[in-house]
């Protein structure tokens, strides 16, 4: 089942999981705690932002809410957009 979000700028930070849960990479990305989105999604994106950046970078993107069939819900953001790096 996809939903059909509409894509809005989210505030995302980089960080290394305690857990990593089968996703790939040791640097991953998740909206920044205290935002419209939990900080336990996952953020799909570019891995620019995981590997170009200390961990605890935080960015501006534009993503949207989406969910993949037969697994939870997650932020989606192309690897090909632009992102601001956040101080």
């Amino acid at each position: 089942m996809t939903q059909d979000n509409e894509y809005e700028m989210v505030l995302v930070e980089s960080f290394i999981p305690i857990e990593p849960s089968g996703k790939h990479g040791k640097v991953h990305i998740r909206p920044v705690a205290g935002g419209k989105y939990s900080s336990k999604l996952a953020v799909e994106c570019s891995k620019k932002l995981s590997l170009d950046y200390p961990v605890g970078t935080r960015f501006m993107l534009q993503a949207k809410l989406t969910d993949r069939e037969g697994g939870g819900e997650y932020l989606y953001s192309s690897y090909r957009w632009k992102f601001e790096i956040v101080k």
